[in-house]
């Protein structure tokens, strides 16, 4: 590597990656994520999968671009959700009378049975995730998410 150490560190400028919120937030992520994958392997759910039996349940009908706004997904990305949760037989989807174009989404017993399971573990992915934080820190945490998003 060209130049000396000092040389090379001067380009940071005193720029510590580690101490990014990008960086904090990915390296948070990733933990959760984990907890989430392993918790929810039984269950054959993945986070945007759980997102949306979740919006479409507490909504009891919703068209999927509102459940992609609601959910916070892209289009293409809420597309791919409800095409899995369909196949599962999760969802059931029904055509507007008003608009051909526009599918309506509802839970499925199956979705709902299934969401009756998830909903204990998604409780403890919660817990596990804010294991290393005390009460009070896990609700400034919260709060601060929230005013960030």
């Amino acid at each position: 590597m060209p130049g000396s150490s000092q040389a090379r560190l001067s380009v940071l400028g005193g720029y510590v990656l580690e101490e990014q919120v990008g960086f904090l937030l990915r390296r948070a992520h990733q933990r959760h994520a984990a907890i989430f994958q392993e918790s929810m392997a039984p269950l054959d759910l993945t986070p945007t999968q759980f997102t949306a039996l979740i919006t479409v349940l507490r909504a009891g009908k919703i068209t999927q671009n509102l459940l992609g706004r609601v959910a916070g997904m892209d289009p293409a990305t809420i597309q791919g959700v409800v095409k899995r949760l369909l196949a599962r037989g999760l969802l059931r989807g029904a055509h507007d009378p008003m608009d051909r174009r526009t599918l309506v989404l509802g839970v499925t017993e199956e979705g709902r049975a299934l969401v009756e399971q998830a909903v204990p573990a998604a409780q403890r992915i919660t817990a596990a995730t804010l294991t290393p934080l005390s009460a009070t820190e896990r609700g400034q945490l919260i709060s601060l998410l929230r005013k960030l998003g």
